[in-house]
């Protein structure tokens, strides 16, 4: 396991007792800001080459491995984000997570103590960052304007993953690897990634404490898939605390017939083109991100200019409004006027974003991953559909932490009630509900929860008060 394990090797090396003194330098004056940077690259890789073993109960035994590619950026104030890359599975090149920690710093490398803890679950085509520290992403609005920047503002220690088909390449074009790529493949790097994620706590002095596990969107299924299969665990090698999937339809309920019946159409015809053997991409096609990719750039360097084809021939600027709006008119939207953030409409025109600003968005189309695995797409539907028989759902009833739903109205909404209410175990379930008392087609949208301007209070505060009072 070869790894520069920089925020935590100090504190890791007195934690275990050897008695050895860090030197890594602290924030200081004195010298040059590359004759700093220059000195603790020495030390810490002198150190990283001593005492890496001592790390190794970091990860579970078998294919997790700590990898390369370390970073850590300031943020903002005394918040750093720290990422890596891990192996999850005997798969070298494909089998590859990202993992995230955005956490104040008593100072360089030291995270302070946070008892507070959230674990953060993306949905389909955004990453971690993309999802939930898109202020980082963008020169639109402050570097603090994001969730998982505000927890760490409250001393939380926000933790998160990036789905293993986040770190396929552009330049990929045989994707048969990601054949058995499924909701259950994606539930099992969660719990890995936890388990990393508790260890660490652990050397940096916020102990072993359970997390909260929060899904947004895609990630709300993935979550309800490890929820359940962690209640076959037994009660000390469990990882979650509080459960709070965001903006997501698990299973409809009986009230929403012509939803469920349109989700049991598109299962079919996932289940169709995976037998053709595409196992990547969504209904529409292959390359489920760069269509949401091109109208970001698009409308962000030529935002008059015509859209080239395959995308609708509307100068660049209106589709990524438009894509940002009226979602619902690009995709087979699984609920009435489904969209991502909530437009202004002028005699029926749309002419702007009411929450977000057009820079805002663009930046954020264009953060966009290229490429998704197929099958946990056709699941999610298949689990809508609910003739299926996956496993996801079987132990369901057997969760019983405090959990909190969180819905936006103009994304799925209060269709997500249903399953948070009647198909988990917990006695202890609370419902958000972000909205504007308006028609679907003008409310709250699916990304204003972390993107919009009054994001903070309508949907980051109640949920970190959650938190605190669970």
């Amino acid at each position: 396991m070869r790894f520069n394990f920089r925020h935590i090797l100090p504190l890791a090396l007195l934690s275990t007792g050897c008695g050895v003194e860090s030197s890594l330098p602290e924030q200081s004056e004195v010298g040059s800001e590359v004759g700093r940077q220059e000195q603790v690259g020495e030390q810490e890789q002198a150190l990283s080459m001593r005492w890496l073993p001592l790390l190794d109960f970091l990860v579970e035994a078998g294919d997790v491995r700590l990898l390369g590619d370390f970073t850590r950026e300031h943020v903002t104030g005394d918040i750093y984000h720290y990422s890596v890359r891990v192996q999850v599975g005997p798969d070298a090149r494909h089998d590859i997570i990202g993992l995230h920690r955005v956490v104040r710093e008593h100072f360089a490398w030291q995270p302070v103590s946070a008892p507070e803890s959230a674990f953060l679950v993306h949905g389909d085509a955004w990453d971690f960052q993309g999802a939930f520290m898109a202020s980082t992403l963008t020169s639109a609005v402050r570097k603090e304007q994001s969730f998982a920047v505000y927890l760490a503002e409250q001393d939380v220690d926000v933790w998160g993953i990036d789905l293993r088909w986040t770190q396929v390449p552009l330049q990929t074009t045989d994707f048969s690897f990601m054949k058995k790529w499924s909701l259950g493949t994606h539930a099992q790097d969660v719990g890995k990634a936890m388990a990393v994620a508790r260890r660490v706590r652990t050397l940096t002095g916020s102990g072993f404490g359970k997390m909260n596990l929060l899904g947004w969107s895609r990630g709300a299924q993935v979550a309800y898939a490890y929820m359940s299969a962690e209640t076959r665990e037994p009660a000390s090698q469990r990882h979650v605390r509080g459960f709070i999937p965001v903006d997501m339809v698990f299973k409809f309920g009986p009230e929403a017939e012509a939803e469920r019946q349109a989700a049991c159409t598109r299962a079919q015809a996932g289940e169709a083109i995976l037998a053709q053997g595409r196992y990547e991409g969504n209904l529409g096609g292959p390359g489920a991100g760069l269509a949401i990719l091109a109208v970001g750039q698009g409308a962000l360097e030529s935002p008059d200019a015509p859209a080239q084809a395959p995308l609708p021939p509307l100068p660049y600027g209106q589709l990524g409004l438009t894509l940002g709006a009226a979602t619902y008119s690009f995709i087979s939207a699984p609920v009435p006027y489904y969209h991502f953030t909530a437009g202004t409409f002028t005699n029926g025109s749309l002419v702007g974003l009411h929450y977000v600003s057009a820079p805002q968005f663009f930046d954020f189309l264009a953060s966009a991953n290229p490429y998704q695995s197929l099958r946990e797409q056709v699941e999610g539907d298949e689990l809508q559909c609910g003739t299926s028989s996956l496993p996801y759902d079987d132990h369901l009833k057997d969760v019983k932490v405090p959990v909190l739903y969180v819905g936006a109205a103009g994304g799925f909404g209060a269709y997500g009630e249903y399953s948070a209410k009647t198909l988990l175990g917990s006695k202890d379930v609370t419902i958000l509900r972000a909205q504007r008392d308006l028609d679907r087609a003008a409310e709250y949208g699916h990304a204003d929860l972390w993107l919009a301007s009054d994001a903070k209070g309508k949907v980051w505060e109640p949920i970190y008060k959650w938190m605190k009072k669970h």
